[in-house]
């Protein structure tokens, strides 16, 4: 093999001195790029990812749009700043002591710890007086500026805990208390319930002086006498059923006047009403003379009282034979029974009163009539009743206003669905209904035999287990599926309890006062009064006398 001459051979020493050289461009090359990337930093200029990570940002949040100017919102309305977002901020440390201190000042207070309670308001005024001059200034609180509040703070939370101000023992302690209240609550209900109903049944004195003088001047006035006399010959007018025939059974004689006054203002022919009172032995002079002394446009009024009918006896009517119980007299007019375990509005005597439970006699204590309209003494009258005479009932015995609607109640309010009779009888959402004005066929009463299945339920509840209050529930069992429903505004009921809608008031045919906010009491609803007062002419001598005004 031939060998290169000398001159063509490459000299190793001038290989080595290239690799050098690239070499040391490439360092110098390197050193450029990272003084390029500071200046970029230093200028701020987004590199090429951030571009790319703002674009995306960007996007994601045009597709959040909503909730993300939710948030923004938000945030503003709560005027949270930067510094109260971030973790280390000793603004969000002081607001958070302050929040916490005030509820210890409740809860110091509680505990009758008053000096304790003063040092945390004087402390969290400090704080707060702190807060508003670095707000004012528009600058960042410094640890340095909070240190003394915060560590004065702390330590009177510290003092709170020490003082059992936690929140474990804050629960037990709020719960007994509570449970205190609750029971104090309780108490005052039920005293408060039982001078209410106490209040609600004393007669005032100004209607027990209006039956004193009455009664002295029915026996003292012989014209009195003979004018009620001469209006009784008119019996053919007691008996005629063309007639528009009206019965009361009470003994009060002013709400009764109010009840004859108001349907007679209001009658569009009083010569053709006819008024049946029922009262008691004791208020039947007094009844008959107001009754006498005062002409209602010239209506008939008969006055009766139920101690005279001869068929109202122990033997026939159950009531009276509970009476003569001991068991029941004990219930009824003791003091106590049952450990105060029942309500002493459900051991009220009126319940038993003959009066009460007269409604369901009517065809009895009115043998010659054939529709009555029944009203209760606690209703005013404000439009013509005729129309209810002429109102068909569809072969039922009682037409009456339904009281299922709204507020008011369905049939297994009023009775012990718990009891095998009444389960297995009686639909527990049959719509109920009211007494104070109802429209009675007493030819279909007869015919159905209505009072024994009266009888039958009252002697079923000698022991009080069907029902315990009124005569509404016996009521409703009787005239179960022999009710006719009438149009509401013929008797709008609550002005004795409850607020009732002004425009029901205006048109309403009947208002009932039904509760124990009677209008002729102190403890009448006041708004309602002025409905009732009109009727009643304070002017009468004798309730001036009385001073009943």
């Amino acid at each position: 093999m031939r060998r290169r001459p000398v001159d063509s051979r490459r000299p190793v020493r001038r290989r080595i001195s290239n690799v050098v050289v690239w070499s040391l461009c490439g360092i110098f090359v390197l050193l450029f790029i990272v003084i390029l990337s500071k200046d970029s930093r230093i200028e701020s200029r987004p590199s090429s990812s951030i571009k790319i990570g703002i674009v995306f940002w960007s996007l994601t949040l045009r597709e959040l749009d909503g909730d993300y100017t939710k948030y923004v919102k938000n945030i503003e309305g709560l005027n949270i700043s930067d510094e109260m977002l971030s973790p280390n901020s000793v603004t969000r440390q002081l607001s958070d002591q302050i929040s916490l201190a005030k509820a210890f000042v409740v809860i110091a207070k509680e505990s009758s710890n008053i000096q304790f309670a003063w040092e945390l308001s004087a402390q969290i005024r400090n704080s707060q007086v702190l807060l508003s001059s670095v707000a004012s200034r528009r600058a960042p609180l410094t640890t340095t500026e909070s240190e003394t509040a915060i560590r004065d703070m702390a330590l009177l939370l510290f003092n709170a805990q020490q003082l059992h101000y936690d929140s474990a023992t804050m629960i037990m302690r709020l719960k007994t208390k509570i449970q205190i209240l609750e029971e104090q609550v309780g108490v005052v209900s039920e005293k408060s319930s039982k001078y209410g109903q106490i209040a609600a049944e004393e007669i005032p004195k100004g209607l027990y002086c209006l039956g004193i003088r009455l009664t002295t001047e029915w026996f003292g006035n012989s014209n009195l006498r003979r004018r009620m006399n001469e209006r009784m010959q008119i019996e053919t007018k007691l008996r005629d059923n063309s007639l528009y025939h009206f019965c009361v059974f009470s003994d009060n004689i002013l709400a009764t006047s109010v009840v004859v006054n108001s349907t007679t203002l209001n009658s569009k022919n009083p010569d053709m009403v006819v008024f049946h009172l029922i009262t008691d032995e004791i208020n039947y002079a007094a009844m008959k003379a107001w009754f006498s002394m005062n002409t209602f446009r010239g209506v008939t009024i008969e006055v009766q009282k139920f101690e005279d009918f001869k068929w109202l006896n122990a033997s026939y009517v159950p009531v009276l034979k509970q009476l003569q119980d001991s068991e029941t007299q004990s219930y009824y007019f003791s003091g106590h029974n049952n450990d105060g375990q029942t309500p002493i509005k459900f051991r009220n005597p009126k319940y038993l009163s003959m009066l009460n439970h007269l409604r369901f006699y009517i065809p009895e204590v009115f043998p010659a009539l054939e529709k009555v309209v029944f009203l209760d003494d606690d209703v005013v009258v404000q439009k013509d009743l005729s129309g209810l005479f002429s109102i068909d009932l569809n072969s039922n015995v009682n037409g009456a206003v339904e009281t299922c609607m709204e507020t008011f109640h369905r049939y297994h309010k009023y009775l012990n669905y718990s009891h095998p009779l009444i389960r297995e009888h009686f639909d527990p959402d049959a719509c109920g209904w009211a007494f104070g004005m109802n429209v009675f066929d007493l030819v279909e009463w007869r015919k159905r035999n209505v009072t024994e299945i009266y009888h039958y339920w009252q002697e079923k509840n000698v022991d009080r287990t069907l029902w315990k209050l009124g005569t509404l529930p016996p009521g409703l069992l009787t005239f179960y599926g022999l009710t006719e429903p009438l149009d509401p505004l013929w008797h709008v009921l609550g002005l004795g309890y409850t607020n009732v809608d002004h425009h029901l008031i205006e048109r309403g045919a009947v208002l009932h006062f039904n509760g124990n906010s009677k209008p002729w009491l102190k403890i009448g609803m006041e708004k309602y009064k002025s409905l009732w007062e009109k009727y009643v002419d304070y002017s009468h001598p004798l309730l001036q006398q009385c001073n009943l005004h």
